[in-house]
């Protein structure tokens, strides 16, 4: 996710005739499904599998803090696809999927639909970049600060 949001970061400034305008577009809606596919994954696996327990010292409102974030997470690793799924084929293009396999347009959109697309396509990309700092935050506070072992058990 950090990469693709870099990798959009890129894109915005280059002009439509720069050479590397249709191949990191390519490689960003490539990349941006495979993390849909991944995502998906991921929740099937999250609510199929037990999750480690959250430290005995960990206050109420660290655990709550800690479910809300991974929540969020998740439901932007589903989001942020969806959107650019339907910027891609709002014009009934389908993505090409590093040339292995295309999907393709299952509806059309209005040009409206499209530009609110866009804008949440870039909202939540932004708003998600802002949430893994945070994570990464409170996860090395309770590597370094707490000293509980929470980064171990989110590894292992």
């Amino acid at each position: 996710m950090i990469g693709l949001i870099g990798l959009g970061w890129y894109m915005v400034d280059l002009s439509y005739y720069d050479r590397w305008y249709n191949d990191s577009l390519s490689l960003h809606k490539a990349f941006g499904m495979v993390l849909l596919l991944t995502a998906l994954f991921k929740i099937a696996w999250t609510l199929l599998n037990t999750r480690p327990e959250f430290s005995s010292v960990m206050a109420s409102w660290e655990k709550f803090l800690a479910h809300s974030t991974h929540g969020l997470l998740l439901l932007l690793l589903v989001l942020i696809p969806i959107s650019g799924y339907i910027i891609s084929t709002s014009a009934g293009d389908s993505i090409s999927v590093f040339n292995w396999f295309d999907i393709p347009a299952l509806f059309s959109v209005t040009e409206e639909w499209r530009d609110i697309a866009i804008e949440l396509h870039y909202f939540l990309a932004y708003g998600a970049l802002l949430i893994i700092v945070f994570h990464v935050v409170a996860a090395l506070k309770h590597q370094f600060i707490n000293r509980d072992g929470t980064i171990r058990k989110m590894f292992w």
